[in-house]
């Protein structure tokens, strides 16, 4: 029999090149002459430079950038090479913006969506640009900022003033939040994109998104996101009045850009994703949005591997109704059925809306937590996840005993 183990990460516990060996391991268990194929996948947010980077022959580079709040720290990055179709190389560069912006970097009680910044992501950009890489893409997700990009921008020569001629984000006694923020927002009054990096123009700039989520409004970046990046211990009126802050800060910037550029930002699927980092990409440099499992699965020519299978097993950490608006299990699905390969999903955990799995062709979902709280199983994800896959193979090869 041949298997195709092709599962995305469980955030925070298990990588999706992990879950893969184990998958063989479980497998090889019960079906000792069995073919595996491993196949690390990613849905455009944390994981894409691995498997990209490792799918397409590249290396990672990394640099000293700035971190949500203007500290510095080591990131890394992918660069691989392209093949041209005059028979020339180039390179291109595939960046996670939460390795310099991410919410895992700033300590629980420091999550303030206000005052985090993006510059770092941008730094990432910049370097890419500087080591001669014409495409670059950009893998959103994970954030811990709301500034709708400025912050980045900022990074690559961009300035932003305020109605009294006052450059923003600029480091001074009297801004304890630099960089371009979340804060920043309602005070712009325009752009000055004269300092802009030039390479950025001649570079295919593609951003990885999985929500479709626009700029603004009760699905925006603010309602649907911002509210996980506050610190648990923060009083909830006053959150909920910085939330109504960011959102009239990100109305206000969404009409600057509007007027600026020509472009409705909120004409963009994806653009609230990152705290609005997609949309000020693809209206400012004129980026190209892209779903990021199925830009992925097409990088790593996920057909090539399913032709022939009996069994692809697929999963996340949390199986619910977001996982099919441009995730990994919703693509694998869709592979699966025009390869006429079986699919069975092992998940953390379960949510809302699951059960559309099913309508996609996905024959069984199995949750390493089983019945009990997903916490337990976090605690000890590979023990639980080990555990789940042993029970499926073995029934397995009942089954085809």
């Amino acid at each position: 029999m041949k298997f195709v183990f092709a599962s995305d990460s469980f955030t925070g516990t298990l990588s999706s090149a992990r879950i893969a060996e184990m998958l063989t391991a479980a497998a090889r268990e019960f079906f000792p002459e069995c073919e595996t194929d491993e196949i690390p996948v990613a849905d455009g947010s944390l994981g894409t430079v691995d498997v990209v980077t490792n799918a397409l022959g590249g290396e990672k580079r990394t640099i000293t950038v700035h971190n949500p709040f203007m500290e510095k720290i080591s990131a890394a990055y992918g660069i691989y090479p392209i093949k041209n179709d005059d028979g020339t190389t180039s390179k291109g560069a595939v960046i996670e913006m939460s390795a310099a912006s991410g919410i895992t970097l700033v300590p629980g009680d420091r999550l303030n969506p206000q005052h985090t910044t993006t510059y770092g992501t941008g730094e990432l950009i910049r370097d890419a640009l500087e080591q001669g890489c014409s495409r670059i893409m950009i893998a959103l997700g994970g954030s811990a900022t709301n500034d709708a990009g400025i912050g980045a921008l900022r990074a690559l020569g961009v300035k932003f003033f305020d109605g009294d001629g006052r450059e923003l984000g600029v480091e001074a006694d009297d801004n304890p939040h630099p960089g371009g923020t979340g804060g920043d927002l309602p005070n712009i009054m325009s752009i000055d994109m004269s300092g802009l990096c030039s390479q950025i123009r001649e570079t295919e700039i593609i951003v990885l998104c999985n929500v479709d989520n626009p700029l603004t409004g009760p699905d925006g970046a603010v309602f649907t996101f911002a509210k996980q990046k506050f610190s648990p211990d923060m009083d909830t009126d006053y959150r909920n009045e910085i939330i109504s802050e960011l959102e009239a800060g990100m109305i206000h910037y969404s009409n600057v850009l509007n007027t600026t550029f020509g472009a409705d930002p909120n004409s963009f699927p994806g653009a609230g994703a990152a705290g609005g980092l997609g949309a000020t990409l693809c209206v400012a440099l004129g980026a190209k949005m892209s779903l990021g499992s199925e830009a992925i699965l097409s990088i790593i020519d996920i057909d090539s591997h399913l032709k022939g299978a009996d069994l692809c097993i697929t999963g996340e950490g949390r199986l619910d109704w977001q996982s099919f608006h441009g995730k990994t299990v919703a693509g694998i699905a869709h592979h699966c059925r025009e390869n006429n390969v079986p699919l069975v999903a092992i998940v953390g955990t379960t949510g809302e809306g699951y059960e559309a799995a099913y309508e996609l062709g996905v024959k069984l979902i199995l949750k390493t937590a089983g019945d009990g709280p997903a916490e337990k199983s976090m605690m000890n994800p590979e023990e639980y996840y080990m555990r789940t896959a042993r029970a499926y193979f073995q029934a397995l090869k009942h089954e085809n005993s």
